[in-house]
């Protein structure tokens, strides 16, 4: 129900990148303490974020795991071609000659390390979640869109420690609202 007032409610606060207001002890320090790191700007005119089209050349190699390849398989057309694709799961077969299947998180990092992958695109929330855990995730881009939804998969899970970040560049696209976010994760 809507109704007429004279008022603007409006919302300022803080929140981690993975969408946290505190810590589960109210700890408000990752926000009221943040050391000084040497953050860029966006100049006039200049999207030092990246977007798909920035970033899509630069890589290699990509690394999903089996829900984000079964969705990608409904596409119709391989989005993927000329790159390097390993599925991580312990339940597909292999059988599709665009991927490789590494059944744990090390022999991935094997499989990577012996291909001589450059820039490795890490994506699907456990991926990613599994990734950024092990400390192996240097960059970060997150495009946030203009919606609430309310529930579902969470990009990133419960972490040990904190993970720092740097922040690389923003913008914004007014044709779709998103918001592009790049950081470069701090080593720990």
């Amino acid at each position: 129900m809507t109704r007429e007032r004279s008022w603007r409610g409006c919302v300022f606060i803080g929140v981690s990148l993975d969408g946290f207001i505190a810590k589960p002890d109210g700890d408000l320090g990752w926000l009221t303490e943040l050391e000084p790191r040497d953050h860029a700007a966006d100049a006039p005119g200049q999207h030092p974020a990246l977007d798909w089209d920035s970033f899509f050349p630069t890589i290699d190699t990509l690394v999903m795991g089996r829900t984000t390849y079964d969705t990608v398989l409904g596409f119709g057309e391989w989005p993927f071609e000329g790159k390097r694709v390993v599925v991580l799961s312990t339940t597909l077969e292999a059988g599709d000659d665009r991927i490789t299947v590494a059944g744990s998180l090390d022999e991935t990092v094997t499989l990577l390390d012996e291909a001589g992958a450059g820039r490795v695109y890490i994506d699907g929330g456990r991926t990613i979640q599994a990734f950024l855990g092990a400390g192996l995730v240097d960059e970060i881009t997150v495009s946030v869109a203009p919606v609430l939804i309310g529930s579902g998969a969470r990009l990133f899970g419960d972490l040990a420690a904190d993970v720092r970040l740097r922040l690389r560049g923003t913008h914004a696209t007014p044709e779709d609202g998103l918001v592009r976010i790049t950081y470069d994760v701090l080593p720990r």
